[in-house]
């Protein structure tokens, strides 16, 4: 039952931005909102790789590290993101958690796939809730 998983992090992530809710999964839970830095919104992504490839990993690095520090204090982390094609964030996000944060990387207990565009955040929720009573053990 989703009441049972003490200390858990939800991350919703973008491109553009991720929301960490640090208080619980309950309908109305406010998150916090991270935001990635400007010239990582302005750009498209293939743009960004092929014009400005290094600058946009930079800009990655503050955006997960701003991330990596607010799910820190949390024991177990769910990803909820689009989980698909070269802007799959949680993907990355991931990877980027077991090169420069390995201890935040193995909190990770799961990951959601959803069409971000279409849910509220209460329905973001309603989704990790139905994750952990269906499928996290």
């Amino acid at each position: 039952m989703s009441e049972t998983l003490e200390g858990l992090i939800i991350v919703e992530i973008t491109r553009d931005e991720a929301h960490v809710w640090s208080t619980g999964v309950e309908r109305g839970t406010k998150p916090e909102t991270i935001h990635a830095p400007s010239e990582m919104v302005h750009h498209h992504v293939r743009e960004a790789q092929h014009h400005h490839g290094h600058h946009t990993d930079h800009d990655n690095a503050v955006f997960y590290e701003s991330i990596s520090a607010a799910v820190a204090p949390g024991s177990a982390i769910v990803l909820v993101g689009h989980g698909r094609g070269k802007a799959n964030e949680m993907l990355r996000l991931t990877q980027y958690w077991e090169r420069k944060h390995p201890t935040v990387a193995e909190k990770v207990v799961g990951a959601i796939d959803s069409d971000l565009e279409s849910m509220s955040p209460n329905q973001i929720l309603a989704a990790v809730r139905d994750w952990l009573d269906e499928d996290y053990r």
